[in-house]
């Protein structure tokens, strides 16, 4: 068992844990503040492989997440982060469902299910195969542009505005540029956070092809029968333009912090809010709602196990994102909203299936038309939201294609598809518009490929 400790530093910070102390109502700010330290750890340690020092360093280091201390156990895989003491709070990795907050009432001897993975060997290059991909040099492209750029969004010279960890081009299936910081790699998981929207509705659009769910129909939710929500269709849920209450803020108490850091189960946070809008008249994202679909998403199916297998057998696996995890809540349900981990290669092949309208190499993962469904702007989002994906219709980016549309996660994860250049790019972070131009970004890489 390793104890690392923070360092706290600055009579600002003591005066804030004392506020978090003193004031009953600031109190229990801390279970948040332990929750977000300890299941961070815990994935960034035992899903990403990465050190407890390195984690501190880089991901937990952000007020007022770096009150926490954190003690991990090795040996079970369990971390416990408390604040001098107060609030702990303890997160488990389990094999193939990834880490999990838990409370003190949760049974961790309790046996589990597990998704059930399949990995073949195709014998081919890099997207469609395991092998190093097949170079080949375009003589449209400005590689020293392209490579410049690319630089240009990491910290250089002690830097610390940029916080860009990897990048990764893909020009007509070819890799055309990719870089790391110095202690990750092409093998390394990162954490996607609200990236995990997406590939919710990629789940959505296998199932819509299957014909095991129309996403038309009302949202098939027993609370809302006998009020005006039964007129929520999925469809208004996947456009984030149900009209539901929802408080969507991670500097408070809120209720995506309490769903994320206190519920056991996250698919019915949002089942109970109460309608303040009609559907397609307020556009508002809400983590509650992909939760919530995650839910309906988990009626689909008679068994519990087939829920589990299903995104990673007809979809996942399928095109050969093997580094993949999705994790669950304390309720066995696919977190949605916010946790899936991959390696920034298998997130380039996430975009490529998007970029070729949901063709892997031959095989039809989901119908062509489910890309015109999810870039198609959702109702008073101004062009900027579709179907749990960020579009550029609005100009949002005023530089880069009007047809591009993206995977967004917190802190600046990014899968931008841009059809119109035959481009996907990745980036990874640790901060998103506040410290990256990313139109500027996104401007002189398609300036280098024309």
């Amino acid at each position: 068992m390793t104890r690392f400790k923070k360092t706290i530093g600055g009579i600002l910070i003591v005066l804030f844990v004392a506020i978090c102390i003193a004031a009953p109502l600031n109190y229990p700010k801390l279970a948040i503040i332990t929750g977000y330290s300890a299941k961070n750890m815990n994935s960034s340690v035992f899903i990403g492989n990465r050190s407890m020092e390195f984690t501190d360093t880089y991901d937990n280091n952000f007020a007022p997440v770096n009150l926490a201390d954190d003690v991990v156990n090795v040996k079970e895989k369990t971390t416990v982060a408390s604040v001098f003491g107060l609030k702990e709070r303890k997160a488990i990795y389990r094999e193939g469902l990834g880490s999990v907050l838990i409370n003190e009432d949760f049974d961790e001897n309790s046996p589990v299910l597990i998704p059930n993975r399949t990995k073949t060997e195709t014998r081919l290059s890099y997207p469609y195969g395991e092998l190093p991909q097949k170079d080949t040099v375009f003589n449209t492209i400005d590689y020293a542009k392209v490579n410049r750029t690319v630089t240009s969004i990491f910290d250089v010279n002690q830097e610390s505005e940029k916080k860009t960890r990897a990048v990764l081009v893909l020009y007509k299936d070819q890799i055309i540029a990719e870089k790391y910081v110095d202690e990750l790699d092409k093998n390394s998981r990162l954490l996607g956070w609200s990236m995990t929207k997406s590939i919710l509705a990629t789940i959505y659009g296998v199932l819509q092809k299957q014909e095991g769910i129309n996403i038309k129909d009302k949202a098939p939710i027993d609370e809302w029968q006998n009020d005006e929500r039964k007129e929520i269709t999925i469809n208004n849920l996947l456009q984030m333009n149900c009209g539901l209450e929802w408080e969507e803020d991670y500097g408070s108490i809120s209720d995506a912090t309490k769903m994320l850091y206190i519920d056991r189960d996250m698919t019915t946070s949002q089942i109970h809010k109460k309608v303040i809008h009609k559907p397609n008249e307020h556009w508002y994202y809400s983590s509650g709602v992909s939760n919530l679909l995650s839910g309906i998403l988990r009626k689909q199916f008679s068994t519990y196990q087939e829920y589990l297998d299903y995104p990673y057998r007809e979809f996942i696996d399928k095109i050969g994102m093997h580094s993949m995890l999705l994790e669950t809540d304390m309720a066995g349900n696919y977190v949605g909203s916010s946790y899936a981990w991959a390696t920034v290669r298998d997130w380039g092949k996430f975009g490529l299936l998007y970029l070729h309208r949901g063709n892997w190499n031959g095989t039809q993962i989901f119908d062509p038309q489910w890309v015109d469904y999810v870039t198609t702007p959702s109702p008073t989002s101004e062009g900027d939201y579709g179907g749990h994906f960020w579009l550029n219709a609005g100009g949002f980016y005023p530089d880069a294609p009007r047809d591009m549309f993206s995977a967004n996660g917190f802190q600046g994860q990014r899968v931008f598809i841009i059809p119109s250049k035959d481009l996907v790019i990745v980036r990874f972070g640790l901060i998103g518009d506040a410290g990256v131009d990313f139109n500027r970004f996104i401007k002189e890489i398609t300036e280098a490929v024309e």
